[in-house]
């Protein structure tokens, strides 16, 4: 117990105060000083962060639930459409068209009336709420026929798979309105503030890390609770209300996301997305939550430094990385930390909660 309250801080502390330290270093010093965080950078673990979140939700219910998703990239992906809508409202009568209803991609594929489902998302706070009611609400549809089905294991991975390829099909298509296979892009600002402005990128990040660590307190609650620690035991119901918190937790990601990069289009539904949301967990630690954070950062970090560096290898040290921990780290990369107290033959080896829900579920 007193490891995994150590894990805990050091999570919290590395997320917080490595997020403040970098808008420090960005804000304060000249792009002169060596002590200068260049702005891509501060973009860079912006988006890290948001991957982070996703890759959180996936271990709240494939580390404890015992579900193993392979579509929560649509999730991540509905949130950030929300946002999206948002921001294109936002533009107004900047956009090339100066029409101040309408978005640019709307006036070029022939659309002259807004439509219906568009209402609101000139208003921040409804954005926000549709952040959470749409993919929540999905989750909970989808949760609740397939745990009713009994559908559980393999079939319920590739239901899950199958549930965002049909929405990236979906919004693909021109008709539907939400930008088609160009999507949404050309932000201009949120609440007023320049997206192109350091500071706010610096603002972003550090929101984006609020966020993310109050998800992992969230979690944390969630699966040290009685309610937690029983959850792969209980009606599918329980079930239901973690799905649904994953999805949200995952929707909320999303949204932190788009403004930070810039553009929101239907590849961010694509199931490999999902993969590796999943691939993430595996190599930072399954059923562990600080780990699914850490794996996904480092992946993300290793796969920005390879796609520059030796971009025709990427896919490969992927999937090598996958097998390697797969064979040889089982409990990922936290585990390695995890496994020392009780190496050293220390009293205070006790298994976290968190970890003997993650042993139930694999047993």
């Amino acid at each position: 117990m007193q490891l995994d309250r150590t894990t805990t801080a050091v999570t919290l502390v590395c997320v917080l105060g490595g997020s403040a330290l970098l808008a420090v270093s960005n804000l304060l010093y000249p792009a002169t000083s060596v002590l200068h965080v260049p702005d891509f950078v501060i973009s860079l673990v912006g988006k890290y962060l948001c991957y982070a979140i996703l890759a959180l939700a996936v271990d709240l219910v494939w580390g404890y639930v015992g579900i193993l998703t392979l579509g929560h990239a649509a999730f991540f992906a509905l949130g950030g459409y929300a946002m999206g809508m948002y921001l294109m409202r936002e533009i107004g009568a900047r956009g090339v068209y100066a029409n101040p209803t309408l978005p640019d991609f709307m006036i070029f594929i022939g659309w002259n009336k807004l439509p219906w489902y568009w209402y609101g998302f000139d208003h921040f706070l409804f954005a926000l709420a549709m952040v959470v009611l749409v993919p929540g609400v999905l989750a909970g549809l989808f949760g609740w026929f397939a745990f009713r089905s009994r559908v559980s294991g393999v079939y319920l991975s590739i239901i899950t798979q199958a549930l965002t390829y049909a929405l990236l099909l979906a919004f693909f298509r021109n008709d539907m309105g939400f930008g088609g296979n160009n999507g949404m892009t050309d932000f201009k600002d949120i609440l007023g503030f320049p997206l192109n402005r350091e500071s706010t990128s610096a603002g972003l990040m550090l929101i984006t890390a609020a966020v993310l660590s109050s998800a992992f307190l969230l979690a944390r609650a969630i699966t040290h609770s009685r309610f937690g620690r029983v959850l792969v035991a209980v009606r599918d119901a329980d079930k239901l209300v973690v799905w649904v918190v994953s999805a949200v937790i995952a929707g909320i990601g999303g949204a932190l996301y788009v403004p930070q990069v810039g553009i929101i289009n239907p590849s961010e539904f694509a199931p490999g997305n999902s993969i590796e949301a999943v691939i993430w967990v595996a190599v930072g630690g399954r059923g562990t939550l600080a780990g699914a954070i850490l794996g996904a950062i480092i992946v993300n970090l290793g796969k920005t430094w390879l796609t520059n560096a030796l971009p025709e290898i990427w896919l490969f040290a992927f999937g090598g990385l996958f097998i390697l921990v797969t064979l040889f780290l089982p409990r990922g990369i936290i585990g390695l930390f995890a496994a020392r107290p009780a190496i050293r033959g220390a009293p205070e080896a006790e298994s976290s909660a968190a970890e003997s829900a993650a042993r139930e579920v694999a047993g």
